[in-house]
């Protein structure tokens, strides 16, 4: 496919910001057809994020490099997958880029730190080709790369379902809430062992039809905290894999229970697979004083810590 394409000055660098996502809720409701898990989610944008530094080359190349040694630059970053991908749709010969990742959200934590960085590089790449893609176009390219990634790359609020990759933003968001997030730094959980494990202990109760599917979505829609965010009717933080997760890895127990006993949270949940947990806050105020008064207990036990308000969007450029 070919698109409009007005070049750039080689010189021009846009620098994209890839925040990092929480799961509000998150459900799993039995497996598809192409063996993937049929989830019912509510993901939130926060202020936790990577940085993307990108200038355009005249060599053709895609050249990746980064601040973090545990990452690789090869074949295998989906910040590669994705510059790749989005050129070979473009159909303009030619294209190269200089990419430089500054990596802050933790890996292997289950905050989308390698899908926001997969989705900022299309949304990047497409500003700096000016290849003029439609958002459209941008999250059906997304959806190749990765489940998370639609979702990063629109970000805010939203209702996800299918593998995550199907998105209903929720207007109705609540961006003055904000959470303390911890990790133990020692520890990553594999996603698909996560799964996995969720499919061994909770398999036989799945789900199986495309109706059950259904009314399981519709039901999370029709949820009151979803129309009215407030205090009063918080979200009612839910994640399926916690129950099979927290039991076998002992930081993620831990830290749930640490966040237990901070005062003043409105609920505390693991996000995604982990093994990052948190505590949820009604305005990022009254979070940033427990985190201070705390910040020598966090530390102390070993664990990185961050104090983020929820964010109202996606991938941004601050170029």
């Amino acid at each position: 496919m070919s698109t409009s394409y007005r070049p750039f000055d080689t010189g021009h660098l846009l620098r994209i910001k890839a925040p990092a996502k929480i799961n509000l809720h998150l459900e799993v409701l039995g497996l598809r057809a192409d063996g993937f898990h049929e989830l019912a989610m509510v993901m939130q944008s926060i202020d936790l994020a990577d940085y993307l530094e990108i200038t355009r080359n005249e060599d053709g190349e895609i050249n990746l490099s980064v601040d973090d040694p545990n990452l690789s630059t090869g074949d295998d970053n989906l910040i590669i997958k994705a510059a790749r991908l989005i050129r070979d749709n473009s159909g303009v010969k030619g294209l190269g880029a200089n990419i430089h990742l500054c990596k802050k959200i933790p890996i292997g934590a289950g905050l989308a730190g390698g899908s926001s960085d997969g989705a900022a590089t299309l949304f990047g790449l497409n500003s700096l080709w000016g290849l003029a893609f439609t958002r459209k176009k941008l999250i059906s390219l997304a959806a190749e790369l990765g489940s998370d990634i639609p979702f990063c790359l629109e970000g805010g609020t939203q209702l996800c379902f299918g593998r995550g990759e199907k998105l209903e933003s929720l207007k109705a968001c609540s961006p003055f809430m904000a959470v303390i997030l911890i990790k133990d730094p020692s520890v990553s959980v594999s996603t698909p062992w996560a799964y996995g494990r969720c499919r061994e202990i909770r398999g036989a109760h799945y789900l199986e039809s495309e109706s059950d599917f259904e009314r399981c979505r519709q039901q999370l829609r029709d949820e009151n905290w979803l129309k009215n965010w407030s205090i009063s009717e918080p979200p009612p933080l839910k994640n399926d894999l916690q129950k099979v997760v927290a039991p076998e890895i002992s930081s993620v127990q831990n830290g749930l229970e640490l966040l237990s006993e901070l005062p003043g949270s409105l609920g505390v949940a693991m996000s995604g697979s982990g093994p990052s947990c948190f505590a949820l806050y009604s305005s990022y105020n009254k979070a940033k004083d427990v985190f201070d008064q705390n910040r020598e207990r966090l530390s102390t036990s070993g664990l990185e810590s961050w104090c983020c308000s929820f964010q109202p969007q996606g991938v941004t450029s601050e170029s």
